[in-house]
């Protein structure tokens, strides 16, 4: 009973931060430096110091492991599994030199104050809706002609199963990286799912694993090669999983 309170204390307290650094960063930051492409990498390095004050001022931290460098004049597709909402952090703080933008389910967009900031940043998608779909390809070609990476979750969401190690992967960036010949970085990240569930009542600081797998290059590649580039990194995700 102690440990739950001190648990949802906890939360309240990572709550308290989150909303507390979007009245502040977020909006006269980040949101202001938004608009403007020629402005976007300053309001990125309010994103990621909003992620890093998050991150670690709710007790966490970071063990980063990388095999191979990321040219930081290469934009990438960036995929990881996806088991919280702090992969979103995690994800903005270890890419300082790559301006990222997420690809993300517009939903979101309509809590307010933090929607309009969340509409700014992030390329909105209605899963649901072709429509929205096309706009999602669309964006993103632009996003990266201006020289910002793309981060994208395959699974789609976090799983509701948590038994489940890896969802099924969606097609979308895979798409998105034959079309634009950008690399594919993929990475796992490991711990989230057991220190920050969608559970009030559980949940533990801790140090969050990151791994990056390999980066794949797309350049040969076409769009009908999606199916079996999805696979290749589904597999390489999933294999790293399982050997915890």
């Amino acid at each position: 009973m102690l440990s739950e309170i001190f648990i949802i204390l906890w939360k309240c307290w990572f709550c308290f931060l989150t909303v507390f650094l979007i009245l502040t960063i977020g909006i006269f930051w980040t949101y202001p430096l938004s608009f403007s492409q020629k402005t976007f990498p300053l309001a990125y390095k309010g994103i990621r110091l909003w992620a890093i004050l998050i991150f670690y001022g709710s007790g966490f931290r970071l063990n980063l492991e990388r095999n191979q460098e990321l040219n930081p004049n290469q934009s990438y597709m960036f995929i990881s599994n996806h088991t919280s909402g702090i992969d979103i952090l995690v994800m903005a703080i270890i890419h300082p030199k790559h301006p990222i933008v997420f690809v993300a389910k517009e939903e979101l967009s309509k809590v307010p104050i933090f929607g309009r900031i969340y509409k700014q940043i992030c390329i909105l998608v209605n899963r649901s809706d072709n429509t929205s779909k096309r706009r999602v390809f669309k964006l993103a070609k632009e996003k990266i002609n201006l020289g910002n990476s793309i981060v994208i979750f395959p699974e789609g969401g976090v799983p509701d199963d948590t038994n489940i190690i890896l969802d099924e992967f969606k097609d979308g960036a895979f798409a998105i990286a034959t079309i634009t010949d950008l690399p594919i970085a993929v990475y796992t990240i490991k711990g989230l799912k057991e220190m920050f569930p969608f559970s009030w009542r559980k949940g533990y600081p801790g140090t969050v694993e990151v791994k990056l797998l390999d980066i794949i290059e797309t350049k040969e590649l076409s769009l009908k090669d999606k199916d079996g580039l999805k696979e290749v990194c589904f597999q390489k995700i999933l294999s790293e999983l399982k050997s915890e």
